[in-house]
């Protein structure tokens, strides 16, 4: 991923994953990066950052998305994608 916004080390939570963008009149994929931190020094939220490959992009400008989430969010987050991967792993079964 060239010109990349977000900083990607062993750290990071998802570093290549499938990922979209629509907005009005375009539809694009390309590989992304997720990352989920919170401030090392008084943690006050916990931060969702998503930045899709702009190499792979015509539409869109190199930029990376970011939700500021309360811990009460970011664990009402977590919860829904457990319940959604529960209801993935049933239906292959």
């Amino acid at each position: 991923m060239a010109d990349r916004i977000m900083r990607v080390n062993a750290y990071t939570t998802l570093d290549l994953v499938d990922a979209e963008a629509e907005g009005h009149g375009f539809d694009e994929e390309a590989y992304a990066t997720v990352n989920v931190t919170s401030p090392r020094t008084d943690p006050d939220h916990v931060e969702f950052a998503l930045e899709l490959d702009n190499t792979a992009l015509d539409t869109l400008e190199a930029h990376a998305d970011r939700l500021r989430l309360s811990p009460a969010q970011a664990r009402e987050l977590a919860a829904a994608l457990e319940e959604e991967a529960d209801a993935v792993e049933a239906a292959d079964e």
